[in-house]
């Protein structure tokens, strides 16, 4: 797969929101419940600093993510998959940026959820890139300090939710390979059948984090950045994503190709 170029380069300072509880949700497809989940109004121009830019339909750049989601989804939908991580060879690959769009656009997706989890333990940036609060966040649920209900997140986005991590948490390769995690795993993969959810991982040669935690998902998909990844990174990465399903691998900050509507 070849798409839109996102570069993560950008951080923002955090913007502070103030949680809000709907009392009522319209009814039909498109009904949910937010009742015991916040709900956090984004900021456009926080998110397009971010290049984040697939919670606009409108946005011209919206559209390479949704023909990534047309075939992410496909896939997984084939093979009765419902968890994916998302991965890259090396840090500054744009995975990220990339995770939180794919979460969105399969979230305009109507007949579809996004559960969207950040597990890039060392390196935490979902929350910071979408300017959400972080009071409680999976920091607090795995110390045992607040309920999974407490730390989920809905960005005003119908049929999105995100589970951020607000700060680096020690010896990330113990946590992810502990049962509590793989019980967190678990839960989200089975508590909603049209649910999808998206981990973003760390990247793959910086550590062995992603070695260890990825036996517990579903499929796995690969960013690489042109001119950022060298032959012999993309060859190591392939070969420890061995034994995983790897669902494609996307080339990030590449071009675009300039071309007529047909």
């Amino acid at each position: 797969m070849e798409m839109f170029n996102p570069d993560t380069e950008k951080t923002e300072q955090q913007t502070s929101s103030k949680a809000m509880t709907p009392t009522a949700q319209s009814t039909g497809l498109n009904a949910l419940s937010y009742v015991q989940t916040k709900v956090v109004p984004l900021r456009p121009d926080h998110l397009e600093r971010n290049r984040i830019v697939a919670y606009n339909k409108n946005s011209s750049m919206s559209g390479a993510f949704d023909l990534l989601r047309t075939q992410v989804l496909k896939t997984m939908e084939e093979n009765g998959w419902r968890t994916l991580a998302i991965t890259s060879p090396t840090p500054e690959a744009g995975k990220t940026v990339l995770a939180i769009n794919l979460a969105m656009s399969i979230a305009h997706h109507t007949t579809k959820t996004a559960l969207l989890v950040d597990f890039d333990l060392r390196r935490p940036k979902v929350g910071e890139y979408l300017g959400l609060p972080m009071d409680k966040s999976l920091n607090e649920l795995l110390a045992d300090e607040a309920e999974l209900q407490e730390v989920l997140v809905n960005p005003t986005l119908p049929r999105f939710v995100v589970l951020p991590t607000r700060e680096p948490i020690p010896l990330s390769t113990e946590v992810l390979s502990s049962p509590a995690v793989s019980h967190l795993i678990a839960d989200l993969r089975e508590r909603y059948n049209s649910r999808i959810v998206i981990f973003d991982l760390p990247p793959l040669l910086s550590s062995d984090d992603v070695i260890n935690v990825l036996p517990r998902f579903d499929c796995v998909l690969l960013v690489v950045a042109n001119g950022l990844n060298s032959r012999k990174e993309i060859e190591e990465s392939l070969h420890h994503l061995g034994t995983a399903n790897l669902i494609g691998t996307v080339l990030n900050k590449a071009e675009p190709e300039n071309r007529s509507y047909y």
